[in-house]
């Protein structure tokens, strides 16, 4: 398994970078709108969006800092289910993953 002192500080610049993009999209969500009324509509179909980024920025800041806290607890890399080891390749796609394969998909 990759070193986790490493992993952790990975992860702790990841939930800077994603923190800074949610206040940037806080600020443009709190501008004020614009009175011409097609633009206005416009402006509402790209805070949707922005809404969305918003969301998966901050779920993705969740699953960090439970990894974070896994590497703490010194059960990174273990299935919370049936605690086996998750593979490395799982891992590797997932960094946050609290669930191996076959529990993943039981």
């Amino acid at each position: 398994m990759a070193d986790t002192k490493e992993l952790r500080q990975q992860f702790e610049a990841r939930i800077a970078e994603l923190m800074e993009s949610a206040k940037g999209i806080d600020a443009e969500l709190r501008e004020t709108p614009n009175p011409d009324f097609e633009e206005n509509a416009t402006e509402m179909e790209e805070d949707e969006v922005l809404e969305e980024l918003g969301m998966v920025a901050l779920e993705e800041i969740d699953h960090l800092r439970v990894a974070i806290q896994r590497i703490d607890n010194g059960i990174y890399g273990e299935c919370i289910s049936c605690g086996e080891p998750i593979s490395e390749k799982r891992l590797d796609a997932v960094p946050h993953a609290t669930k191996c394969m076959d529990c993943m998909e039981g």
